[in-house]
């Protein structure tokens, strides 16, 4: 297949050709881990679960710090927990790196900024698609300006949201790379497309997931307030009930 040149090289969709460096090559012989994984954004909530008991199955290695994996539970009920790493590069090598080895339904939970300052900071968010704003996804789907989540992750939210009686949000999220190039006119434009929050990693998330074939879904937390002349900062990383809240959903 011979790619078209774009103004815009990241939008020269590769295709599903094999990659020169595939996932389940290089980790075919680390020991499988569960089925279900959740990916946590808060470092301090996977702390604690190591602190209740939390067993470590295996390790991600780069150059910096490896990413550690817990396992909580047993048997039918074993559920992997990492974190995935900022932004979108990163967290979707990490979880092509976690598909190779094994894991196939995912809910990751995390933090985004608001688009829209009535939303109140703790409120769950449950992103129904992502704005393409970042690099990573154009690697995995066809040029696209949404992607989104697995129907039976969204439903799989849904449910455990009502059973929960949870009140939360629906609808767009805003994924990019350039968290120091959120402008007012491009969050009023978001804002107007339907996008409730801004992210880093929800875009590229949905991509790999779709482009193995294996079901993931998000739930977000409403933190920092980009919507106003300045941006709030919301204390929105000290929310710690919230955030573990987040985790146990």
């Amino acid at each position: 297949m011979i790619m078209p040149n774009h103004e815009a090289p990241v939008i020269e969709y590769p295709g599903r050709a094999k990659a020169l460096i595939e996932p389940a090559d290089i980790l075919s012989k680390k020991k499988p881990i569960p089925q279900r994984c959740v990916l946590c954004y808060f470092a301090e909530v996977i702390e604690g679960m190591v602190s209740q008991g939390a067993v470590p199955i295996g390790k991600l290695h780069g150059e910096g710090e490896a990413v550690k994996i817990y396992r909580v539970g047993k048997g039918t009920y074993a559920t992997a927990i990492c974190f995935p790493g900022i932004g979108a590069p990163f967290a979707a090598a990490t979880l092509e790196e976690l598909i190779a080895m094994g894991a196939s339904k995912f809910v990751v939970c995390g933090g985004a900024g608001v688009l829209d300052g009535s939303i109140p900071a703790g409120k769950t968010i449950v992103p129904t698609w992502a704005l393409r704003d970042e690099g990573t996804s154009y690697h995995y789907l066809p040029p696209s300006r949404t992607c989104r989540p697995h129907k039976k992750a969204l439903e799989a939210i849904r449910k455990v949201c009502k059973i929960r009686k949870l009140d939360y949000l629906e609808g767009g999220t805003w994924t990019t790379d350039g968290v120091y190039r959120e402008t007012r006119s491009a969050v009023r434009r978001r804002r107007a497309e339907g996008c409730l929050s801004v992210e880093m990693e929800a875009a590229a998330l949905f991509a790999v997931a779709r482009f193995r074939k294996v079901s993931l879904g998000q739930i977000l937390y409403a933190g920092d307030d980009v919507s106003g002349p300045k941006w709030n900062h919301r204390r929105w990383n000290h929310l710690s009930e919230t955030r573990r809240n987040l985790f146990d959903l």
